[in-house]
């Protein structure tokens, strides 16, 4: 097949520039600047080419994609085309192509985006190639692509040129494929149950709906500071109480915050609120959409993460709060009566907490510390501390706890849901105790929001209501090590800081 063709070798990182510029300038001057090109009608993909071949074999296509590899270059090339589908080699040979339009093929660098049209057949090593007829040029690489970029370790590069990087890792492509199809396949699953998909405003004046710091604006035009929001759900909560009943929305939000595996400060969130149902009629949803997208995406209600394998086919465990603290801790708080008496066991145990913290606050703290790195298959928790809920509505045999529940998987929250409060009055009251947390110093606190309060005392039905964080479903289902490696551009540092 011929020894692989490295014309860069030796070749020092600007004198590459430079001879791809001259190139360019070459081409141009004899007519065929391929920046002219304006389309390039392409009736087939490599994957077709690969897939199909006993029923491609003999016909002419035309393929198009970026130039990865060239070998030979004698009278006759060989070529590895890549388009969004996967590769396929090119067979060139001089005679077919005509001696110009070979010589100039010749001078074709890697990276360099070429349409193809010709003859499905295989040579005589079996290999599935397009013998050429016709070879365009139809964007010329200036910059060398780095012939071992999958080995780099250095990650943040990845991140910041991930244009390269998709070029080079077919799997990271893949990844993203991946993820577009989960969420085209959660569109079909609420469609099937009559939700209707809307949107709502990313600039608002007072960013609820969640326990996050907002980033803040300005809004010249009104000369007000504004926020980017941190949460959808106040305002789908109006939505229901103007009749939708079944409303969802998919968007970014933003929260102020750090950056880790698990956290971006702009990532996707789905939100869902259904009227005349309840937290468990939401984990009915949850249990059945998530089974639902392992089996489109995955293939299997048994999936595979980071080598531990997680079944979500069977019932998800479910457990009380309170039930999961006493069974990794062997604390029992519901025999715990007062705020002091739970802030002592929290100094007992190590536990950092602040003077305004009350026992619910104490008892979520003890749930971040022990048990959620416990909770590696599907396991609802359900029943929090009223202290912690300001949106949930309270149970009514246990006024301390309310009707929320977090659906954990890998150790990590994948959704929040609640029964949600209804009640205006009690409503105005959790706000009020949220405007004071927020003057004691919580940044993460909620703030009174009058107009959802208005919409409130017009009515709102009993509701059920869902939070899911996108990315970390499509890190689960795609095996990702981290939130980077889900989202196509992260937020990264500034090279110049």
């Amino acid at each position: 097949m011929g020894k692989k063709f490295n014309p860069d070798a030796g070749k020092s990182a600007s004198e590459l520039l430079q001879i791809r510029r001259d190139k360019l300038t070459a081409l141009q001057e004899a007519g065929r600047d391929p920046f002219r090109e304006t389309r390039y009608d392409v009736d087939t993909h490599a994957a077709d080419i690969n897939d199909r071949y006993d029923e491609m074999e003999g016909k002419i296509v035309s393929v198009a994609g970026r130039l990865m590899s060239k070998r030979g270059m004698g009278k006759v090339s060989f070529c590895d085309l890549q388009d969004k589908s996967g590769r396929v080699q090119l067979y060139v040979r001089r005679d077919l192509v005509g001696e110009e339009s070979y010589s100039w093929f010749k001078k074709y660098d890697i990276g360099d985006i070429v349409g193809v049209k010709g003859e499905v057949f295989k040579t005589e090593m079996g290999q599935i190639s397009v013998r050429a007829h016709e070879v365009t040029l139809l964007s010329k690489s200036l910059m060398p692509l780095p012939e071992k970029f999958h080995g780099l370790t250095d990650k943040e590069l990845r991140y910041r040129q991930r244009y390269v990087d998709l070029i080079m890792n077919p799997e990271v492509k893949d990844t993203f494929v991946k993820r577009s199809q989960i969420i085209r396949e959660i569109r079909n699953f609420l469609a099937e149950r009559d939700f209707m998909e809307v949107e709502t405003p990313t600039l608002v004046t007072n960013a609820g709906g969640a326990a996050a710091r907002p980033f803040v604006t300005h809004y010249n035009a009104l000369d007000v500071d504004i926020k980017l929001r941190i949460s959808l759900e106040l305002y789908l909560k109006r939505l229901i109480v103007g009749g939708l009943e079944r409303v969802y929305e998919i968007g970014r939000v933003y929260r102020n915050e750090g950056m880790d595996t698990r956290h971006n400060p702009e990532f996707t969130l789905m939100e869902l609120y259904q009227a005349y149902t309840d937290y468990n009629g939401m984990m009915e949803l949850t249990e059945s959409m998530f089974r639902y997208l392992a089996e489109k995406v995955c293939g299997s209600t048994t999936i595979t993460y980071a080598g531990t394998e997680i079944d979500l086919g069977k019932p998800f465990a479910r457990m009380t709060m309170n039930e999961a603290v006493r069974k990794y801790t062997g604390v029992d708080f519901d025999q715990v009566s007062t705020d002091e008496e739970a802030k002592a066991i929290a100094g007992e145990h190590g536990i950092a907490y602040e003077q305004r913290h009350t026992k619910g606050d104490i008892i979520n703290l003890f749930f971040e510390e022990y048990c959620e790195k416990e909770l590696v298959q599907p396991t609802f928790i359900m029943d929090h501390p009223l202290a912690i809920s300001p949106l949930t509505k309270k149970k009514p045999d246990d006024p301390e706890k309310v009707e929320r529940f977090e659906l954990f998987i890998n150790t990590w929250e994948m959704c929040n849901a609640y029964s949600e409060l209804n009640d205006p009055i009690d409503q105005r009251a959790r706000f009020a105790q949220q405007d004071a947390n927020a003057a004691a110093g919580d940044e993460e606190a909620e703030h009174t929001d009058e107009d959802f309060l208005n919409a409130l005392e017009l009515g709102m039905p009993p509701t059920g209501g869902i939070g899911y964080g996108i990315d970390r479903l499509v890190m689960l289902l795609t095996d990702s090590a981290g939130i980077r490696d889900v989202l196509l551009f992260p937020t990264m540092k500034p090279i110049d800081q």
